[in-house]
């Protein structure tokens, strides 16, 4: 159950910088805005010439939002104050999913992953004091997207801001989330259509905009390989294109505008030389995708626009001071190479493994993005990485396999059909599978980790509660009453927004039509509708999605040979099954509340099948009463729960009750995820059995344990010696 923070800040999320036109943020006709025949997009060869001026920065955020809209709206401030370039907005997952704080499955997540925004007047605190004109704003938000957008552009309207000059990113890449986030809510099919009629409403009305962030950043925390993050990611950008074209919603003379606009969202690992040479087999691939298949010939509309977060799967727990040069050297993977440099970049805090960055935390990492962009003499030069050799191979090798996976996802009938076939997420957690059995047999060396784990104490956590964020448990109280009273006063002075329920019933006959939703969302937004009412609206056509798991058909990652640990925990679960008088053991592996991050939760759920478990797996988005009710039909002997958002403390000990209540306390349930010592503690005191957080990485481990505490609640001797 353990899982790597995603530096979304899941703290969740994470969030899709980019901005204006260009990779660099600069003017047309400077040296910066050039195309993939020069140095544009890492697809071709800088040319030579001297270096009469410094190349601008990159767009500088931070991924941001907590608590409530005024508090977050106080954070952006004080960043844009420290010299912060852009805005990377965190919704909270209800916000994300498409539920009012108040929804029984928001309980415990309000406002711990970001910022609630339930309506049109939580929009406004959220951006007080900050003219949307002048700003360029990155939201983090999918499934959810268009209603997001249509909220900002209405408070820029009453702004008195010309909406044609706004600049920013909406994430907007569902396939993503069903293979990683999980924050997916309609089917692929109806998705892909709220995605095309954002694209095809803001080419024309929000030029300056990027309606979609493709992100291979989620790929990666997924477990994909650089291979698969080039190709899913291509395959999506492939599907979505293809889409609005197909859809007449934009003439076919301006499809280069459309491919102008789409930008994408990486993720830079610690392997330096493979994440720089990815970057450069990006825009190789996009250049070649956008010529060949879209017809694209200006070569600044086929630029590959990117922005990147640097790897939070790679963070720990365990000496989180390391985690600083870690980000230092992702970083540079991004900036050092100008053909492969990014268009934005966001840093993760250096204590994300252990739970919220207070605004300190997120202070020094933008003070290591200023310290590279203006102290050192990065931005003089041309490419320094230009003829090298080594380079050149491992891009090369990249582009050929990349090619390859993608050739055969369009065979299966492209993203959405391997989305729907469980083909991509089962290849994910295959290749998580892989990397997990790597770090645990010591062939992958994590410092602090599974390496060198001896350490002196750490002066920056010897107070731990001191050394996060912490979210205060009444917010989600304090926002709910507010729901409440924007419901009920809504239509009064000074907002007298007209009744809701004639925008949401258009709403829905828009959806069971064919016309561009956009207009129906914003006469929504207008209306003073909340997130809930208008998710609510289109779930009511499209229905909901649950996408597949990917468990069952994982391969075997950690084979049971003879005398490994698996063998010997195979024989601990044998053993246990035939002194309880059953065939196997059963364990349930439940993912309560909102949060979507599942990869922790599927490789312990595929390490438990290899050691004989029979597992009952359900994937995201369970409500504590469905968990205890499966658990009780499947017959189960222990409950595992994984949860990195935070809201461990409410939903762990409601699981905890209800199997009292029913009489199954010999059940023993496990917790695992970004969970603070503290927290830890009080949860064995409600009567969790064991709590694992990022530091057990030894799954083999975790799973030995769990047998451990079933013959303990089951008054069975101990193996002290495995049988």
């Amino acid at each position: 159950m353990t899982e790597r923070q995603p530096a979304e800040a899941e703290r969740e999320p994470v969030a899709a910088p980019e901005g204006a036109p260009g990779r660099q943020e600069t003017k047309p006709g400077e040296h910066g805005d050039r195309g993939p025949g020069d140095a544009g997009s890492g697809a071709g060869r800088p040319r030579a010439r001297a270096r009469t001026e410094k190349d601008r920065p990159w767009l500088m955020r931070t991924y941001a939002g907590h608590s409530t809209a005024e508090a977050s709206n106080e954070l952006y401030r004080r960043n844009l104050a420290k010299g912060q370039t852009g805005l990377s907005v965190a919704f909270d997952l209800p916000t994300q999913t498409g539920y009012d704080p108040d929804h029984v499955l928001a309980r415990g997540e309000v406002g711990r992953v970001g910022v609630p925004v339930a309506h049109l007047g939580d929009m406004r605190r959220l951006f007080q004091d900050i003219p949307l004109e002048q700003m360029n704003t990155s939201m983090t938000i999918n499934a959810t997207a268009m209603w997001l957008l249509a909220l900002y552009q209405v408070v820029a309207e009453e702004q008195g801001a010309d909406i044609t000059k706004l600049q920013g990113t909406t994430q907007n890449d569902i396939v993503k989330e069903y293979l990683s986030r999980g924050t997916h809510v309609f089917p692929p099919g109806p998705s892909l259509r709220l995605t095309t009629d954002m694209i095809a409403y803001t080419v024309s009305h929000m030029p300056k905009w990027n309606p979609i962030n493709i992100c291979s950043y989620h790929l990666q925390e997924a477990g994909a390989t650089p291979v698969q993050e080039i190709a899913y990611a291509m395959s999506t950008a492939i599907a979505v294109l293809d889409a609005v074209r197909d859809s007449g919603q934009v003439p076919p003379e301006r499809m280069g505008d459309v491919v102008a606009r789409i930008s994408f969202f990486v993720n830079a690992g610690v392997r330096f030389i493979e994440e720089m040479c990815k970057m450069r087999a990006f825009g190789r691939i996009w250049d070649r995708i956008t010529r060949e298949r879209y017809g694209i010939e200006n070569p600044k509309q086929r630029r590959f626009r990117y922005g990147v977060q640097v790897n939070s799967l790679g963070l720990t727990e365990a000496q989180p001071e390391n985690n600083v040069q870690r980000i230092v050297l992702e970083m540079l993977a991004v900036t050092l190479s100008k053909d492969a440099r990014a268009r934005a970049v966001q840093l993760p805090a250096w204590n994300e493994a252990l739970g919220l960055p207070r605004p300190w935390d997120q202070q020094w990492s933008l003070r290591i993005q200023q310290v590279l962009a203006y102290e050192s003499d990065l931005l003089e030069y041309d490419d320094i990485f230009e003829g090298s050799k080594v380079i050149e191979a491992k891009v090369d090798e990249l582009v050929e396999a990349a090619l390859a996976e993608i050739d055969r996802i369009q065979e299966m009938g492209g993203a959405m059909a391997a989305v729907e076939s469980g083909y991509l997420k089962s290849q994910l957690v295959a290749s998580h599978a892989e990397r997990r059995a790597r770090i645990e047999s010591g062939q992958e060396k994590i410092i602090g980790v599974n390496a060198f784990e001896g350490t002196e104490p750490n002066p920056l956590t010897a107070d731990l509660d001191t050394a996060i964020q912490t979210v205060d448990p009444a917010v989600e109280a304090r926002v709910i009453a507010s729901l409440q009273q924007w419901r009920d006063s809504r239509y009064q002075p000074p907002f007298n927004h007209p009744r809701p329920c004639k925008a949401l019933e258009r709403l829905k006959e828009a959806a069971r039509g064919n016309e561009n939703l956009m207009e129906a969302t914003l006469e929504c937004a207008r209306a003073g509708a909340t997130t809930g009412e208008w998710a609510g609206a289109l779930r009511e056509v499209f229905g909901e999605f649950r996408a597949p798991t990917g468990v069952s058909s994982a391969p075997v990652a950690v084979p049971a040979e003879e005398g490994s640990a698996l063998a010997l925990v195979r024989r601990k679960v044998d053993a246990t099954a035939r002194d309880l008088g059953v065939g196997k053991l059963r364990f349930l592996v439940g993912k309560p509340g909102l949060d979507g991050h599942s990869n922790g939760a599927e490789q312990i759920a595929v390490r438990a099948r290899d050691a004989g478990f029979e597992v009952v797996y359900q994937g995201i988005r369970l409500t504590p009463e469905q968990i205890v009710d499966a658990a009780l039909a499947e017959d189960v002997h222990a409950v595992g729960l994984s949860i990195l958002s935070g809201s461990h403390a409410q939903l762990v000990p409601d699981v905890l009750e209800r199997l009292r209540v029913a009489g199954a306390t010999d059940i023993p349930v496990i917790a695992g995820g970004i969970i603070p010592s503290g927290d830890a503690e009080q949860l064995r005191a409600a009567g969790v059995a064991a709590v694992f957080t990022p530091k057990d990485f030894d799954i083999t481990g975790i799973i030995g344990r769990i047998v451990d505490e079933i013959r303990k609640a089951n008054k069975l001797d101990p193996l002290e010696v495995p049988a």
